[in-house]
């Protein structure tokens, strides 16, 4: 991929970590109407659909070979089911400043496994900016908060939702070598939203039912939730992923917690104050670092000087004459 197309995928993923902030407070209205696992494998499964209409409509779908299943399958599992379930769980038994600080957690993670199992470089510039990303997390999670809790069992569970959805990069990673992330992404969402279905089926019995009773503003919300966050959404970071790697994707997501707070702003009221602006610098910071973009500028400008400084100089108001020009002239 040359240099251009890296910046354009930076930049879509920047305004993917808007949408996806934004759907955090979308998905607040809507937990708060519907029971939340039944939800959110509805949500999910219209996601799935309709990624897979946009894609038949561009030709792209096709049939899986055994390999790309048993990819997709786990990827499913872990992206989708487990990752939704245990945060979703893990959230009502531990703080907010506590589970904040461990979804932080997720760029360090995807990059730690990044670095093992694909054998990405482990930069100085992008640990500093993975540090960086965690610390302006923490100042926009601990705000309002009285500080962090001892650990509990929200807390584990938290973390092991972060971590299911690090290796579930790795694995669309390996995957993307011979299928189109886009497709790989409508079939974990379909895979996925089943399992959670069966799931919400044993604890929450009277979910579908609940679902009946939504008025049309919160079937506009969930449709918009679905189709424009988590099918678009989706499609567009996992793409992401096959283009620019798993580790460098991974720490736009410390974007999303801000414009979280953005959204909240808008939508429901809440005041951003001080603290969660200096914490949104801290995190522009991580993602220059982090993602390896501030690297690749700093070589690009090393290669351009290294260009001029090969190219000869004359002297000012001076040209140089023709072969032909200094025979005859």
């Amino acid at each position: 991929m040359d240099r251009l197309s890296k910046y354009r995928v930076y930049l879509i993923l920047f305004c993917t970590m808007i949408v996806w902030g934004f759907n955090v407070t979308a998905v607040k209205v809507l937990v708060t109407n519907f029971m939340p696992v039944t939800m959110t494998a509805f949500r999910i499964f219209a996601a799935g659909v309709s990624v897979f209409i946009i894609l038949f409509c561009f030709k792209k779908v096709r049939m899986l070979t055994k390999t790309e299943f048993r990819y997709i399958f786990f990827g499913g599992l872990l992206n989708v089911v487990a990752h939704h379930y245990f945060l979703s769980v893990g959230l009502t038994k531990t703080s907010a400043s506590n589970g904040g600080l461990i979804l932080g957690m997720g760029p360090l993670l995807t990059a730690i496994l990044a670095a093992l199992f694909l054998g990405n470089r482990f930069s100085v510039m992008r640990v500093i900016g993975i540090l960086l990303g965690i610390t302006g997390v923490s100042f926009i999670v601990l705000k309002g908060n009285s500080g962090i809790n001892g650990i509990s069992m929200g807390d584990v569970n938290v973390f092991v939702s972060v971590f299911a959805q690090a290796i579930s990069f790795i694995l669309i990673r390996k995957a993307s070598s011979t299928l189109d992330p886009r497709l790989m992404t409508g079939y974990m969402l379909v895979i996925g939203s089943v399992f959670l279905f069966i799931l919400g089926l044993f604890l929450e019995p009277g979910g579908i039912k609940s679902m009946a009773h939504g008025s049309i503003g919160m079937w506009v919300i969930f449709f918009a939730s679905a189709i424009i966050a988590t099918a678009i959404g989706h499609m567009i970071y996992n793409q992401a992923i096959g283009n620019v790697g798993a580790a460098e994707s991974a720490i736009f997501l410390n974007l999303s917690p801000f414009f979280s707070l953005v959204g909240a702003a808008i939508f429901l009221g809440e005041r951003i104050v001080m603290e969660q602006i200096l914490g949104f610098i801290f995190i522009l910071f991580g993602v220059l670092l982090g993602s390896g973009a501030f690297e690749e500028m700093r070589s690009n400008i090393k290669q351009k000087r290294a260009i001029n400084l090969t190219k000869p100089s004359w002297p000012i108001g001076h040209k140089p004459c023709r072969e032909n020009e200094r025979k005859h002239g």
